[in-house]
């Protein structure tokens, strides 16, 4: 699987960042993928190579490239409850820095970069993303409403920016939620926006799974979870790209 290390440029710098796209040349779907708080890892290629191998190029850049290359603050193999709160307390900052006319910014930049790779083929792309980074899908998706044909965020605070985010999306949406993120009241609340705002989505909590369990390098990951992932994100990229 053909990988390549980049550099986008960004109205602040910038930022680095990690391709993966099918062997054999031609042009493929593109797809911007946002990264969980812990950013660019071992985990994360994975993740992208295993997407690109369904036929997409895969661009996933470094979220907080304004405080140093991927990864920002140095993590173990294993992301252990022993160690996680450390880690939070040294990323929160970089998280709160980060505001949502930042992610709009980063967000505009990454779509341009990623539509004029030689390897992306014409037309709408999909964004997709992980705990926080599911939050910068939904607002990437709502602002680009254009040219995002599909979003899915996954274990992400979805619904933070409120109503009038969620319904500025016309791409095609799933949301999967941990179960200890989301009582099935709040699901319930989350969806009738998204019925409201006339989205074609689904969205649902992923039984037995808590908040990270897609991650394989963390004490959440859940394998039956990482596989619902897989069983929703493919067909929905697939509903949504294949035959553009």
């Amino acid at each position: 699987m053909p990988t390549k290390t980049l550099r986008i440029p960004t109205a602040d710098g910038r930022a680095d960042a990690f391709a993966a796209f099918p062997d054999g040349g031609g042009r493929h779907p593109g797809v911007l993928m946002y990264a969980d708080g812990f950013g660019i890892r071992p985990v994360l290629r994975e993740m992208a190579r295993e997407l690109a191998g369904h036929g997409y190029y895969v661009l996933v850049p470094n979220l907080f490239y304004r405080h140093g290359p991927a990864p920002v603050i140095g993590l173990p193999e294993h992301i252990g409850e022993e160690v996680r709160p450390e880690l939070m307390a040294r990323l929160m900052p970089l998280i709160e820095a980060h505001t949502a006319e930042r992610v709009l910014s980063d967000a505009e930049a990454y779509l341009t970069f990623l539509t004029a790779q030689p390897e992306v083929s014409a037309g709408p792309v999909a964004v997709t993303g992980y705990c926080i980074g599911g939050l910068f899908a939904v607002r990437t998706a709502a602002a680009h409403s254009g040219q995002v044909a599909a979003v899915a965020a996954f274990h992400g605070p979805v619904g933070a920016d409120g109503p009038d985010t969620l319904a500025e999306i016309t791409a095609q949406v799933h949301f999967g939620h941990a179960e200890t993120d989301l009582t099935p009241e709040a699901l319930g609340e989350l969806n009738r926006v998204l019925d409201a705002a006339g989205a074609s989505y689904t969205s649902e909590i992923y039984p037995g799974t808590v908040h990270g369990f897609t991650m394989s390098d963390t004490d959440a990951f859940d394998p039956a979870g990482l596989q619902r992932h897989w069983d929703r994100l493919l067909p929905l990229l697939d509903r949504a790209l294949a035959d553009d």
